[in-house]
């Protein structure tokens, strides 16, 4: 008997729970949406503005505030915030209290490109990213690429140029030229770097950045024109006015 009293009284505390899990949930699907709320990732409100993003927070031809909770596709909406070219990352998720969120980690930008007729943004992922007239992005101008190989060739170069604190600010553009070779525009000379090809390109930093440390420390670095690279174990500097080695 007592088996069987216990077991009745389990049956009771599932359909008891059930009975209130339903109920809950019916009531919490009658609430509305009393509020949205868009959140940036930490130093990437940049392209996008919060109402921007609520005016892609549609659904119905109508904007998600008011319109009771269980009507939101929040697959419908993150679909529809992700497809934005500035969005790397969206998740869009209702709370308890009715609230809205959605979290966004907008492209970073690694270079802004001129091909042809056209100019875009690309990220580390090769993504095109539109100009935007919220945000301008401090990198480096690049011509002479267009194709995907071209780009993740870029990519590669700019990692490293990213990834050297003086490179990094100095290099402000970069032009590939017809035979595959690299120019490189810096912002605090009167001068150019010949990069040369994309090959040997740890060396050819190694190299640049041993010149560097002499000739900013005796001045001689503002009477070049050109700072080549290119050459296997030497420096070759065109100066104005005349040519010369370093």
């Amino acid at each position: 008997m007592k088996k069987i009293a216990a077991y009745i009284s389990f049956i009771l505390l599932i359909a008891f729970l059930s009975f209130l899990y339903g109920f809950t949930s019916n009531r919490n699907n009658h609430k509305k949406v009393k509020n949205t709320v868009v959140e940036f990732e930490e130093g990437d409100n940049n392209f996008l503005t919060h109402s921007m993003v609520d005016k892609m927070l549609i659904q119905n031809q109508k904007f998600v505030e008011n319109q009771p909770k269980r009507v939101v596709d929040l697959h419908f909406l993150e679909t529809n915030v992700s497809a934005n070219p500035y969005v790397e990352k969206a998740t869009v998720f209702l709370t308890i209290d009715g609230v809205l969120k959605t979290l966004i980690k907008q492209r970073r930008p690694i270079a802004r490109v001129v091909d042809k007729d056209s100019i875009y943004y690309v990220d580390k992922y090769g993504v095109k990213i539109p100009l935007s007239a919220n945000f301008s992005a401090r990198v480096p101008l690049v011509s002479g690429v267009g194709n995907a190989e071209e780009i993740k060739e870029l990519i590669q170069l700019i990692h490293i140029i990213s990834s050297d604190d003086f490179f990094k600010k100095e290099i402000i553009a970069i032009e590939k030229n017809a035979q595959n070779e690299y120019m490189f525009t810096v912002r605090t000379g009167d001068y150019q770097i010949a990069f040369g090809k994309f090959e040997e390109v740890t060396v050819k930093f190694k190299k640049l950045k041993a010149f560097y440390n002499k000739a900013l420390i005796d001045g001689s670095i503002k009477e070049y024109k050109t700072i080549n690279v290119k050459y296997h174990n030497q420096v070759v500097c065109t100066k104005h006015n005349q040519d010369g080695k370093q």
